[in-house]
């Protein structure tokens, strides 16, 4: 059979996702383009699972760039699952700062509170199990068993769904995810899952600098909100100030900010909540 491809306005190729041939072009060219091109991460020279799994939190709505910064820190300060379990949390949103989203670094402990008191100190290889984690939603679970496992499941993430969208489906203006999926399976190199991976997202991740975003054109598709001037910049700043002095009362706390302090107040209450911090009468302070 002849593989089918038509030519996108940039040069590559468009190909057809119900033709085996134009699939295995496909497979050779994003495998040609990660010998050539792609990325060398310290996360990809391991399949330590915990190393996985705090690298793949790390990396949820954080660029590459600032976690490669903080990865190895973290992975000093907390080696292993039984550190991470039996550290303060201060300790860990300590070592967390400036990676956003702090409640993934308490959903990261209690991942390894879990495996610890559930697990015998092994991370399950099974992703309906890491899809009951704290934090891990179905498509995080299966990328960490891809790279810890190196297990040919099928799962869709942002630069995943960008190169399906460019190189199959140039043709449509929406696509679902629904549609997306059984050309990723069909694509899968089942051999070496782990490397495929990785070579998706490199290549997802050059097409964004390249090509009109193509994920605008999914369903799913979501802008990220402003940070300047959001609750969750406020809410950063709030821990950070709250990590350096230990201990404030609220109205110390509130009129640190030019918000308005019911604003302020909320957003502790929020924090609260989520387990960050706690109060004592008029004081704040965060949770040990």
């Amino acid at each position: 059979m002849k593989t089918r491809q038509t030519s996108l306005s940039n040069g590559q190729s468009a190909y057809h996702r119900d033709d085996p041939d134009s699939i295995a072009a496909f497979q050779g060219m994003v495998i040609s383009y990660y010998a050539d091109h792609g990325r060398d991460l310290p996360w990809r020279h391991t399949t330590v699972p915990y190393r996985i799994l705090v690298s793949e939190i790390m990396l949820q709505q954080t660029q590459v760039g600032r976690v490669l910064e903080k990865y190895p820190a973290f992975l000093e300060a907390f080696p292993d699952f039984p550190a991470l379990a039996g550290a303060p949390l201060t300790g860990v949103l300590a070592q967390w700062q400036g990676m956003g989203y702090n409640r993934r670094a308490i959903a990261l402990q209690k991942c390894a509170a879990r495996v610890v008191t559930e697990f015998h100190r092994e991370l399950p290889a099974d992703v309906e199990i890491l899809s009951t984690f704290p934090g891990i939603g179905r498509a995080t679970a299966s990328s960490i068993c891809a790279f810890a496992f190196n297990m040919p499941v099928v799962f869709i993430e942002t630069n995943i769904r960008r190169v399906f969208i460019h190189f199959f489906f140039a043709d449509r203006e929406t696509v679902d995810d629904t549609e997306l999926l059984p050309v990723v399976e069909r694509a899968l190199d089942r051999k070496n899952p782990c490397q495929w991976y990785n070579a998706l997202m490199d290549l997802g991740t050059d097409l964004k600098t390249r090509v009109p975003n193509p994920n605008r054109r999914s369903r799913q598709y979501t802008k990220q909100s402003a940070f300047e001037g959001s609750d969750r910049k406020i809410r950063g700043e709030i821990l950070r100030l709250l990590l350096a002095e230990k201990r404030m009362s609220k109205k110390a706390v509130c009129t640190t900010f030019p918000e308005e302090p019911e604003r302020i107040e909320r957003i502790l209450g929020d924090l609260e909540r989520e387990g960050f911090v706690t109060r004592s009468g008029n004081f704040v302070m965060m949770v040990e």
